[in-house]
């Protein structure tokens, strides 16, 4: 009996996943990976098997990824100091040759990697492939500073896109595959030297000039909080404008993310979403389900 009430319960979420499918297949959604989950192998290949599964069904993902903690791990190892202001690294020359191998060079890769096991490379080749935002001009980028407790900080080789030439990544999705980006800019302004995007950011831009359905950010936090630590504040869903509002003051670390969805919906996404990316298969959750904080570019009524 109880195999056959778990064989239910299935096929019911299957059968309730059915709108969800109908409306976003064959549209692109935004991923953004990054955090604990990136050093977790286990949450690894479960975010790897909710992509794969999300293309299956005729949804086009496209995965713009962060690497702070490798990146971390790596300034240290080398000796090379780091701190964050305002949510942002501090960006040295030194500290970008090491921002640009780990991104480029072996986060992106693994995480296309994983991917194509979890699609078990078919008859048509790889599910994904590993690009950046210097490849072919996807990105391009100028520097950024920030603002923290009134004055204005230099963040170094920081910037943020302020153009996107998608050609790209509509030539991947078009072959089938799923893109997986390094947020790396070059310079407009100085012959092309890399810039460190913040991830959020950059997966904001792309998913504007991709229109894409719908941004989700895997963070490391259940959702955000009207009134943190309080948790049973958890926001489910927010109008941009109150988002506006709201945003000078969160915490410094949740600035760029609700930024990033911010962005999105004035830039016409559809929706933005921040998930907890700790939670196994949560970007399946999120889309079948409820997780998160989803923003919205109308103002949210009872």
């Amino acid at each position: 009996m109880a195999a056959d009430v778990d064989v239910a319960a299935k096929a019911a979420a299957l059968i309730e996943s059915l709108p969800w499918l109908r409306a976003h297949r064959g549209r692109i959604v935004v991923v953004k990976f990054g955090g604990n989950a990136m050093v977790d192998r286990d949450l690894e290949r479960a975010f790897a098997e909710d992509i794969v599964y999300l293309r299956e069904v005729g949804v086009l993902p496209v995965v713009v990824h962060g690497g702070g903690p490798q990146v971390s791990a790596e300034l240290e190892r080398r000796g090379i100091p780091s701190e964050f202001r305002g949510g942002l690294r501090v960006t040295s020359p030194e500290a970008m040759v090491v921002v640009r191998e780990v991104l480029a060079g072996q986060v992106g890769p693994g995480l296309a990697g994983l991917l194509n096991e979890a699609g078990l490379l078919n008859e048509a080749g790889p599910v994904a492939q590993a690009i950046s935002g210097e490849t072919e001009g996807l990105f391009t980028g100028t520097r950024r500073g920030t603002v923290v407790d009134g004055e204005e900080v230099d963040l170094g080789l920081v910037g943020e896109v302020t153009s996107v030439d998608a050609s790209v990544v509509h030539a991947i999705l078009e072959a089938g595959q799923v893109p997986v980006v390094s947020s790396i800019a070059p310079d407009s302004a100085e012959h092309g030297q890399p810039l460190n995007v913040n991830a959020d950011s950059a997966a904001a831009a792309l998913a504007v000039a991709l229109g894409a359905l719908r941004l989700v950010i895997l963070t490391d936090v259940p959702g955000l909080y009207r009134d943190w630590p309080n948790r049973d504040s958890l926001i489910e869903r927010i109008g941009a404008d109150e988002l506006a509002e709201l945003l000078p003051s969160l915490e410094s670390g949740m600035i760029p993310k609700m930024a990033a969805c911010l962005e999105a919906v004035e830039g016409g996404v559809g929706s933005a979403a921040i998930v907890d990316g700790r939670v196994p298969h949560s970007v399946l959750i999120e889309a079948f389900g409820s997780a998160g904080t989803t923003v919205l570019p109308r103002e949210v009524t009872a």
